[in-house]
């Protein structure tokens, strides 16, 4: 067989492949095709055993025409397949029409609780600031959470805190203080800018307190530690938190661990000032509680109250997500309440 009459015969069959190609329309046809023109009993199939026939110098150039005539078998095939393929899913999508008026499926993404934003918003305010954050036990012993504080066992201050007791000398701390003793004590008399946010414990139980609840109190504690600047802090704090327009004031109060002692209120969300039932008709709400760090407890924690001075402030996470949030109890802070929950989930 001449070489010439293999290219004829290769190029009438890829005619002919085409032709037959037009008329496939399902997956069955296809596989027919394949079978005729590159299965075991086509014609490509059977030129093959011809190579013996074929004079040694014209071998190399029957074994191209075959290979070309293979790749174009296979690209028929590939188109003829591809227009099958996107035949079907035109069917289907006709079958399966979308009225784009209808609103969309969403997934239910999750969102920080409220308490944990709080948290985090209050602590990425500090750490600007230059302030570190510290944690300690919720089991402390009395001298951390009370005596180093400077209330001692018979200071009437203790009654202000009522405490739970689980042991001679051991008490579920009842505000983070406890681990600004620790701090101090391993900061041996030198400079400390710490915050310290987590959970305390008291016997309260009503709409607006919980036996539990979050504390963040921070310690400051310097040559040059000022009052002014822990007004000035404040201030930004809780403009942070509330708004730039937010008014604050601070008010004389009395902590047993600190001398002078303040405490803060910020202007009232529904009234802006004027006086509603809300604030109690006093236009603030109160906020939280500060001074500078009394002399007693510089000295009961290793520091030399000639040299250093410092200042003192705590909030409550609890009160600040209520308030924030317009949450009316304060019990739905530490409930399994998904429709309660899923208000705070970021669209």
């Amino acid at each position: 067989m001449e070489i010439n009459e293999i290219r004829e015969l290769a190029q009438g069959e890829i005619q002919k492949a085409e032709e037959a190609s037009k008329g496939i329309q399902d997956a069955v046809a296809l596989n027919l095709f394949k079978s005729s023109y590159l299965g075991k009993k086509s014609v490509l199939s059977s030129l093959y055993p011809k190579l013996k026939e074929i004079p040694s110098e014209q071998k190399k150039e029957f074994g191209r025409v075959l290979s070309q005539m293979r790749e174009e078998l296979e690209k028929i095939l590939k188109s003829a397949q591809d227009r099958i393929e996107e035949e079907q899913l035109r069917l289907k999508m006709e079958k399966k029409k979308v009225d784009i008026t209808l609103p969309g499926y969403f997934e239910n993404v999750g969102s920080l609780h409220p308490y944990q934003a709080v948290v985090r918003d209050i602590t990425d305010f500090f750490l600007g600031l230059g302030f570190t954050i510290a944690d300690g036990p919720e089991v402390e012993t009395d001298e951390n959470n009370f005596e180093r504080m400077n209330i001692p066992k018979d200071h009437p201050a203790r009654d202000m805190q009522d405490s739970f007791s689980i042991g001679e000398g051991i008490v579920l701390r009842s505000h983070t203080s406890s681990v600004q003793a620790r701090v101090m004590e391993e900061s041996k008399g030198e400079m400390v800018k710490v915050i310290c946010p987590g959970k305390v414990y008291r016997r309260d139980n009503d709409a607006t307190h919980s036996h539990q609840f979050g504390q963040v109190e921070g310690l400051v504690i310097s040559p040059n530690a000022t009052f002014a600047n822990l007004l000035e802090i404040l201030t930004l704090l809780l403009r942070h938190l509330f708004g730039e327009k937010r008014e604050v004031r601070f008010r004389p109060s009395y902590f047993p661990f600190t001398e002078p002692s303040i405490e803060a209120d910020i202007s009232c969300f529904e009234c802006g000032g004027k006086g509603c039932s809300f604030c109690k008709n006093s236009g603030w709400i109160e906020i939280l509680g500060a001074g500078m760090v009394h002399p007693n407890v510089l000295r009961l924690n290793g520091y030399d109250d000639k040299k250093m001075q410092g200042f003192a402030f705590g909030l409550g996470i609890d009160r600040v997500a209520m308030l924030k949030y317009g949450i009316d109890d304060i019990k739905k802070l530490y409930e399994d309440d998904v429709d309660f929950l899923s208000q705070f989930r970021k669209e």
